[in-house]
């Protein structure tokens, strides 16, 4: 497994070992063991989450200020840009972002450690998108802060079209008004 920090040092690319060969691949996703060798950290996951989306469907920049969740994130099928913003105040890096394109192709997984808000847009037809958590989902605790905050200023790609929001999202706040780690 490779181990990439991101300009952001907790925020880790992981890329698994892949094997292909004529009659397609093989590759561990995870296993506990390789990834604390690779990355000196050892998190206890708790829930893993699938989502599908369409094309253009913008989920984000959430984050629960409770029950802070790490995840480990990964696609098996389609393409998505995936973001993570650090909301920790004390951080030197507070308020800065990190993206990176998963595919189902490039096996890529996104480490993003609690202490961050999280989201992601669809660039493919559709995407399935699957995330290990740290604690488990506290909707009391959810929070969001809108995805396209200009004093974040996250460089989203371009989709041609104005990306699908829940209404949750919709409803994001600017980070200089979302509650935020100390």
């Amino acid at each position: 497994m490779k181990v990439t920090p991101t300009a952001i040092p907790e925020v880790l690319i992981i890329e698994p070992m892949v094997f292909a060969d004529a009659r397609g691949f093989f590759c561990e996703s995870f296993n506990q063991k390789a990834f604390a060798d690779a990355t000196g950290l050892s998190p206890h996951f708790v829930q893993d989450n699938h989502s599908r989306s369409g094309k253009g469907v913008l989920r984000g920049l959430h984050y629960q200020i409770r029950q802070p969740q790490g995840k480990l994130m990964r696609v098996t099928r389609g393409a998505v840009f995936d973001v993570a913003v650090d909301i920790r105040k004390t951080s030197d890096t507070f308020g800065k972002w990190v993206g990176i394109e998963l595919t189902g192709e490039n096996h890529r997984q996104f480490w993003v450690p609690a202490g961050f808000a999280h989201g992601f847009v669809v660039l493919s037809e559709s995407a399935d998108f699957l995330y290990k958590t740290t604690d488990y989902y506290a909707p009391e605790h959810e929070r969001c802060i809108a995805w396209n905050d200009p004093e974040i200023g996250i460089e989203w790609p371009e989709l041609g079209c104005e990306p699908i929001l829940s209404s949750k999202d919709q409803k994001g706040v600017a980070l200089a008004r979302a509650e935020a780690f100390v």
